[in-house]
C-alpha cells in the first residue's frame, strides 16, 4: 500500500512538472487603469493557487478561534457531565401496581 501511495505521488509530481515545462511561456495579467504584469504562466497559476489557499485559511480563522475558546472553557481532562438521577427523586411508580 505504501508503495502505491509513493507511486501516485511520483506520478502527480511528474504530471505537474510536465505541465510547468509545457506552460513556461510568458502570460500577461491586465489590471485596472492600464497596469499589466508579465510573468511565466506557471508562476501566475502557482500564485493564484497560493492566494486561494491563504484566503481559505484566513476564512477559517474565526471558526478556529471560536472552537478554541469553547475548548478552553472546559477543564483539561474533564469530560462533559452526564445527567445522573439524584437520590432525592424517586423512580416513577408503575401504573399496574408492581
Amino acid at each position: 500500500m505504501r508503495t502505491l501511495v509513493w507511486l501516485l505521488r511520483t506520478l502527480l509530481f511528474f504530471t505537474l512538472f510536465a505541465f510547468a515545462l509545457n506552460n513556461s511561456h510568458e502570460a500577461v495579467v491586465r489590471w485596472f487603469f492600464g497596469h499589466e504584469w508579465r510573468a511565466p504562466q506557471v508562476i501566475i497559476v502557482l500564485l493564484a493557487f497560493g492566494l486561494g489557499a491563504a484566503f481559505g485559511v484566513l476564512a477559517m480563522v474565526p471558526s478556529w478561534w471560536r472552537h478554541r475558546r469553547a475548548a478552553q472553557r472546559l477543564e483539561p481532562g474533564a469530560e462533559p457531565a452526564a445527567p445522573n438521577p439524584s437520590p432525592e427523586t424517586p423512580y416513577p411508580a408503575h401504573q399496574d401496581g408492581v
